[in-house]
């Protein structure tokens, strides 16, 4: 006689075991309607969960974020069932749920046209109304591989072959499609509906470039057409605002195949980057830290001392001269270490706070190369804290404070914040990992930051806090991160002497704000559509002339605005001012100082903002106390 507990702690009590479904619409029809799956012992499981012993359940609807994923996984069976409709000699490989959607893998003889994407997706829609109840059986593995080969589905045969002989698999069927899964999935095809086929793509049996290509087609899956409407116009602004585009309109940067994964800056982008630099550095004196410089190429001696060569290799680029072994540096770690050990540190001269704005190279696969979000050559706004164990507390929070602030100057305000535990890979004894990871939750709760764990995701030597930042369509950015390490100072023979004489081993706080610099330089540029805020834009006014009858008196302009450090441009050129309002306002310059006849004999500039608002005439002196009223906003300005 199975007692069920809700979540609000209201029980039900029925004679004999009981189907989750049953239990649900004992509740309510309304609820029975929704429901897509549930949580039993907060273990997810289909409607058609049996329920033999006490236990708490949660009815999952399209409203909880694994209703949604529920959906998802449903709809690529739903894709599958499609594509085997209308193509019957094409074979099912698998179909996972990822971010926003699901993408489902096909061996067929041809190669899928946008076309049939279409119609598949017309299909799906077909297959959906026709109310299909989606049923679970179970199935050995021997009997599953011959239940798959003799359908022709060689591919899932495989897949179950490499699964243990003592396990038992779920099949769910739906019409006359039966597909291998763990499950959940809806009890319903009625459930599906708002999704859409984005794309065509390759992808290798197995991810392994020796097997056969396979067929892949990406969708996406939502609770309802609202929710998928404002996920196409996502996409839709995200593309618009695609930093490899823009970089190329405002003439900021370029990629190209003779340096895959390096950064050519144009000037104006490169006056961008130093802004940013420039904005940490200022950070950097606020807080007490000291800017050093480290070399690229270390010998290999040093990076097995520290532990990356066992644990980084692959990702090192390596180089050697005169029979010896270096790395090209892939982040600045083991380096600061070495700038601590020469003299002797007294436990008074801790903190020591390092900085580097390191270049640093990483061999990165060239598939996943992207603009300035995932590069080879990248330079870290790195920080290395040198402490006592009494200062840990001390200074990870004020390393929390210096994050949201810097965060809070550049615009975004919305930061989750995730725990990263000890991963399988890493070096170090339990009971060292116990107390650095208790000292950053402390530090957390402490701060009263919210957060989420994330286990297992911890840097090899020690966890780490990170940071994601939220955009202005809503998209994570893995940013900044707080990373505690007792390990590398003791493998790199750092330490300095305590208050008894005795040599002692510092630990060491990671720190990295933007993270990447071209990687943070990217997010701004989505973030703001390339309308960066004053303060911020590479070019903050352009100076235009109606005719070269007013050359002079724009010249002078330009020279005062340049003494007072205002980043300026001038357009001088014998051409219409329409042509060049337009051609600057497209540039997104935050100001255009037109100069005609009238501000000549007035000396004044007529002033324009990128939006098109005339903001009237004005003395330069007016329009240098508003251009700085703004720069003393900082980034609390709108996004683009």
């Amino acid at each position: 006689m199975p007692t069920i507990t809700l979540p609000d702690n209201r029980q039900l009590s029925f004679e004999n075991a009981v189907t989750v479904e049953t239990v649900v619409a004992d509740i309510g029809s309304g609820l029975a309607k929704a429901a897509l799956a549930a949580k039993v012992n907060d273990v997810l499981v289909d409607l058609s969960h049996v329920i033999e012993k006490d236990a708490t359940l949660k009815v999952i609807t399209a409203k909880d974020p694994e209703g949604v994923e529920v959906l998802r996984h449903s709809t690529a069976h739903l894709l599958a069932q499609a594509v085997k409709t209308l193509f019957p000699s094409a074979q099912v490989t698998i179909g996972p749920v990822i971010e926003d959607g699901f993408y489902y893998d096909f061996a067929f003889e041809r190669s899928f046209t946008p076309e049939d994407l279409i119609a598949i997706e017309a299909k799906m829609h077909e297959l959906a109304a026709k109310d299909y109840t989606v049923t679970r059986t179970v199935m050995g593995r021997d009997e599953a591989i011959a239940f798959f080969r003799n359908l022709g589905e060689d591919y899932k045969a495989q897949i179950i072959e490499d699964i243990p002989a003592t396990e038992t698999l779920s099949l769910y069927q739906q019409g006359d499609f039966v597909d291998l899964c763990r499950g959940p999935h809806v009890p319903n095809t009625r459930h599906l509906k708002a999704f859409k086929l984005m794309k065509l793509a390759g992808a290798y049996w197995r991810g392994d470039s020796n097997n056969a290509m396979l067929q892949r087609i990406y969708g996406t899956a939502w609770a309802d057409e609202k929710a998928l409407a404002a996920y196409l116009y996502r996409l839709e602004e995200a593309e618009k605002r695609d930093h490899r585009k823009l970089g190329k309109l405002l003439d900021l940067f370029h990629t190209q195949e003779e340096a895959p994964g390096m950064v050519f800056w144009h000037a104006k982008g490169w006056k961008l980057y130093r802004v940013v630099e420039d904005y940490i550095r200022n950070k950097l004196n606020h807080y007490d830290y000291q800017e050093v410089r480290t070399p690229q190429i270390v010998d290999k001696i040093l990076w097995e001392k520290s532990g990356h060569w066992a644990q980084y290799r692959e990702e090192m680029w390596v180089t050697s001269t005169e029979n010896r072994e270096y790395a090209i540096k892939p982040m600045n770690c083991p380096l600061h270490v070495q700038i601590f050990k020469q003299g002797i540190h007294s436990y008074r001269d801790l903190p020591l706070r390092l900085a580097e704005f390191g270049s640093c190279h990483r061999n990165e696969p060239s598939g996943t190369l992207h603009g300035l979000m995932r590069v080879r050559n990248f330079t870290q706004d790195d920080a290395h804290l040198f402490i006592r164990e009494d200062q840990i507390e001390a200074e990870a929070t004020k390393l929390l404070d210096l994050v949201y602030e810097v965060y809070r100057d550049f615009g975004f305000d919305d930061i989750s914040c995730k725990l990263s535990t000890r991963p399988a890979k890493r070096i170090g004894d339990d009971t060292v990992w116990d107390k650095a990871e208790e000292a950053l939750q402390r530090v957390l709760n402490k701060k009263g930051v919210e957060w989420t764990l994330q286990p297992g995701d911890g840097a090899f030597y020690g966890p780490k806090i990170d940071f994601k930042l939220r955009d202005c369509l809503g998209r994570e950015w893995q940013c900044g991160t707080v990373q505690l390490d007792r390990q590398t100072p003791e493998r790199l023979d750092a330490s300095y002497i305590d208050e008894a004489g005795n040599k002692v081993v510092p630990i060491m706080l990671h720190r990295a704000i933007l993270g990447s610099m071209e990687r943070f330089v990217g997010v701004l540029i989505e973030h703001f559509a390339g309308k960066f805020p004053a303060w911020l834009a590479p070019v903050q006014a352009t100076i235009l002339t109606v005719t070269d009858k007013q050359s002079e008196y724009a010249q002078k302009i330009y020279e005062n605005l340049k003494k007072q450090g205002v980043r300026v441009e001038k357009d001088l050129r014998n051409e219409k001012i329409g042509f060049k309002i337009r051609e600057h306002t497209l540039q997104k310059v935050p100001y255009l100082l037109i100069i005609g006849d009238k501000e000549v004999s007035s000396s004044q500039i007529t002033l324009r903002s990128r939006s098109g608002e005339d903001l009237g005439a004005m003395s330069l002196a007016d329009f240098m106390s508003l251009l700085q009223q703004e720069i003393a906003l900082l980034g609390r300005g709108k996004s683009g």
